[in-house]
């Protein structure tokens, strides 16, 4: 595989974690955060996104750098910065709230989905900057 392709599948990689984030976590918008399994499996499916974007981040990263595509390395690396702060960031607030709430803090629940919606709302825009670069991929790749 010649470096544009695998650029370019390294892009179609980055992809699919952000997806399936995108498609997974507006089912829990339908659920109450105030039951424990629900929030257990939300904080998991925090974990696993961001986990599984500063791996397929940091591949996309030195894909690009060996095609030579330093632009494109260098915002791909910046995803894969910010999965990695984010994780931390996030699991660490979603811990607090979950404390918080087995506590008795009745507002804690309003900020566990504040935090989803922030999750969420910092998932499409990565994604619709990937997506959005994807003809400057192309037009790069065939010249």
């Amino acid at each position: 595989m010649t470096p544009s392709p695998l650029a370019l599948a390294a892009t179609i990689i980055l992809l699919f974690p952000m997806g399936y984030f995108l498609l997974a976590s507006p089912a829990f918008l339908l659920v109450k955060l105030d039951i424990p399994p629900v929030t257990q499996l939300l904080r998991g499916m925090f974990n696993a996104h961001f986990l599984m974007v500063s791996i397929a981040g940091a591949i996309g990263t030195v894909a690009f750098a060996i095609a030579g595509r330093w632009a494109f390395a260098a915002g791909i690396s910046l995803i894969a910065a910010f999965a990695v702060w984010a994780r931390r960031w996030f699991l660490r607030q979603m811990d607090a709230q979950l404390s918080a709430r087995d506590a008795g803090d009745a507002d804690a629940v309003r900020r566990l989905r504040r935090l989803h919606w922030g999750g969420m709302l910092c998932n499409a825009i990565q994604l619709v900057a990937v997506v959005g670069s994807i003809p400057y991929l192309a037009a790069a790749s065939a010249s």
